[in-house]
């Protein structure tokens, strides 16, 4: 089928500044704050960039008078064109798609509340008619969204993504500046092929039905010109050892620094340019701003088993290694990912009783043998212990900085939003 020009547009608009956005960010400042603290296991990190592909990207954050956030940007070793499996952070921007994309069809009465049935039209393709999960027992935009956020559900993404379609999700963040942001697909067995094709979905109100969306194929055109080989060797879909590196040419692909500001832009969205600002309601950043921080054990639907989702289970920085509790007072909107031994995290962390308030950026990758897909990473001895740390020292180095305005958190504080 002959590529949208729209797709065909914005792919030629990407490659012509392809290379301005080529270069590598160092900030030799954030390097020495780093080391200065640094344990051993730290260090032995800092010192083979190649081995554990690690970027890291703090943002401090200063308020004037008025409380308006200005924001300056510290980079160690991050490079845009360095790949690395960018896991569960696309649902962050599909989160985001699909409120945008509910915002779009107010016309029809429908919203992220709805009731959300999925019916199936392609191979591969599941249904959803209910959900145990939920408060009413059905599926909606909202109950997908909650969970995405509070244990990273691959199948909530997986709805959230047929709902906005491939297509019309690349495209409207290739249109707010993130040239290099591809996801091509579901977190489930699929081909290139059948992840191009999305559900037949239905939005019900009281038994009646409100809007209809038919199956939909997209058109989008990627850029798959250059070849990203991982690892020496991988186990594919059937349990085979393939003696080759895994080619992630056309999977997801998610910058560490587009990930950083596209959270910016949902928690400070006028720090952003217009052009960069998804079209939410008020009432959509209350929804995210209650439900990005929110702990496993503060959910009553779904309702966890909080000795496997503890408060720290999708909170990398400064708690993950302990599986320890997250203080109350403490508050992290974030979105990590976890997947092929690349560990990412992008935070915003707002301290409700010191007034402190930064974001981190982080990304490792742990795979000492180098074989993609045996479950052998070394998240617990190595990758958790790096996010902890680093949380852990630029927080410290938070709670001692000066600033000249106290910032106001109260728009985050629980019961304010």
């Amino acid at each position: 089928m002959k590529p949208s020009s729209l797709s065909l547009i914005i792919f030629l608009l990407g490659a012509a500044i392809s290379a301005a956005s080529a270069q590598q960010k160092d900030s030799a400042w954030l390097e020495k704050l780093l080391r200065a603290q640094a344990s051993p296991l730290l260090q032995n990190v800092l010192n083979k960039p190649d081995t554990f592909q690690y970027q890291i990207i703090y943002t401090s954050i200063d308020r004037d008078k008025h409380n308006r956030p200005h924001f300056k940007h510290y980079y160690y070793n991050v490079d845009r064109n360095r790949y690395f499996n960018p896991a569960s952070t696309v649902k962050l921007p599909a989160a985001l798609a699909a409120l945008e994309k509910l915002n779009s069809l107010k016309a029809t009465g429908i919203d992220k509340y709805t009731s959300m049935l999925t019916d199936s039209a392609y191979s591969s393709q599941t249904t959803v008619l209910a959900d145990s999960t939920s408060e009413n027992g059905l599926p909606s935009v909202a109950h997908y969204i909650n969970k995405v956020f509070l244990v990273s559900d691959n199948d909530a993404y997986n709805r959230l993504y047929e709902f906005v379609g491939q297509q019309q999700l690349n495209e409207s963040l290739w249109q707010k500046g993130y040239k290099q942001v591809r996801i091509t697909r579901r977190f489930t067995p699929m081909t290139e092929e059948e992840n191009r094709h999305t559900n037949p979905i239905r939005f019900v109100q009281d038994g009646k039905l409100l809007y209809a969306q038919p199956a939909a194929h997209s058109n989008a055109v990627f850029d798959f010109s250059k070849k990203v080989q991982v690892g020496k060797a991988h186990w594919d879909w059937d349990d085979k050892l393939i003696n080759e590196p895994m080619d992630f040419t056309t999977h997801n692909n998610l910058p560490l620094d587009d990930l950083r500001q596209i959270l910016q832009s949902v928690l400070f969205p006028e720090s952003v340019p217009a052009q960069q600002r998804f079209n939410l309601t008020p009432q959509d950043y209350a929804f995210l701003y209650e439900h990005m921080p929110k702990l496993p054990f503060e959910s009553a639907y779904p309702r966890y088993d909080t000795t496997e989702f503890f408060d720290s289970y999708t909170k990398f920085f400064m708690y993950k290694a302990g599986k320890s509790k997250v203080p109350e007072y403490m508050r992290i909107y974030n979105k990590p990912g976890w997947s092929y031994g690349f560990l990412t995290d992008a935070a915003y962390i707002a301290d409700l009783k010191n007034k402190v308030e930064f974001m981190l950026s982080a990304v490792i990758y742990v795979n000492s043998d180098g074989v993609l897909n045996d479950g052998k990473y070394e998240y617990e001895e190595i990758g958790y212990p790096f996010f902890k740390e680093i949380g852990d020292i630029v927080y410290k180095y938070e709670l001692g900085r000066k600033r000249k305005y106290k910032p106001d958190l109260s728009r985050f504080k629980p019961g304010n939003l």
